[in-house]
């Protein structure tokens, strides 16, 4: 009884595999990419460098900020802070 009921089951998989359409690519195979002249490849290069370059630049700490600097900072927050309140 077991085995029938595993064919029957086999069987039921087999018939909805093979029911499934086959759907080839849309345009047929895919042509083979060009391959990139030199002065694409050394442009793509100096656009990579220039990335690099401006990355490393954003990582750098601004400069420190004086005492005054910071006194007058922190009374334009405050005042900014007390206006939003009215």
């Amino acid at each position: 009884m077991k085995l029938r009921l595993l064919c029957l089951a086999l069987a039921v998989a087999a018939c909805s595999a093979a029911a499934q359409p086959y759907k080839r690519p849309e345009g047929g195979f895919k042509p083979q990419p060009q391959q990139m002249r030199e002065e694409e490849r050394q442009r793509m290069r100096e656009d990579m460098r220039d990335a690099y370059r401006s990355r490393a630049q954003r990582r750098e700490r601004p400069r420190e900020m004086s005492p005054e600097e910071r006194d007058q900072l922190r009374r334009d927050i405050q005042d900014a802070n007390r206006e939003l309140r009215r």
